[in-house]
């Protein structure tokens, strides 16, 4: 699967019953997921290279809806454009299974997500 850089990428579900909000996407969509551990399943993209998504168990679902992830080259520049342009970084970069990521505020208060890969 290939990256964009600055491109959306990848968008979060987040779900208070993880196992529910699988089934129902299994039935509704015939989406495939690969689980992570209790609390985060992947979206598998239709084409079955790579992932699209996630279900998030960690975060209660809200005003806002899903979190809509970039995807960054370089994850430290991407950090300093977003606070030079005016951001909030909300989230500083942290580890995951598929890389790093931050989150951050726009000036209009939405929140989104950049990943990188490791």
């Amino acid at each position: 699967m290939t990256h964009v850089h600055h491109a959306i990428d990848y968008i979060e579900i987040n779900t208070s019953d993880l196992a529910a909000s699988r089934s129902f996407y299994e039935q509704a969509f015939g989406w495939s997921f690969t689980d992570y551990g209790p609390t985060y399943a992947g979206i598998r993209a239709a084409t079955g290279d790579g992932e699209v998504g996630g279900l998030n168990g960690e975060r209660e679902p809200g005003p806002g809806g899903p979190l809509v992830l970039l995807f960054s080259d370089d994850l430290d520049a991407t950090v300093a454009a977003v606070e030079s342009a005016g951001g909030t970084i909300t989230a500083a970069p942290y580890e995951f299974p598929g890389g790093r990521r931050f989150e951050f505020a726009d000036p209009a208060g939405n929140v989104l997500g950049v990943w990188a890969t490791g």
